[in-house]
């Protein structure tokens, strides 16, 4: 359980460093992704690209 927290965390924080580059293959737009401002700072949480790019990681790695 703790080892899954941590591989969604990670993914979040570098799908959060790698946004510009995965927009334009439209990741970051699905309707599970939550983009809000506080305080004046844009946040951006992944939730629908992570389990997508988990699952597609996941099956390839799966197949190797």
């Amino acid at each position: 359980m703790i080892r899954w927290m941590l591989v969604i965390f990670l993914a979040l924080v570098l799908f959060s460093s790698a946004l510009p580059w995965l927009e334009k293959f439209g990741i970051g737009h699905l309707p599970g992704d939550i983009r809000f401002s506080l305080f004046g700072k844009k946040i951006f949480l992944p939730f629908a690209s992570t389990v997508l790019m988990c699952t597609v990681i996941f099956l390839v790695a799966r197949l190797l």
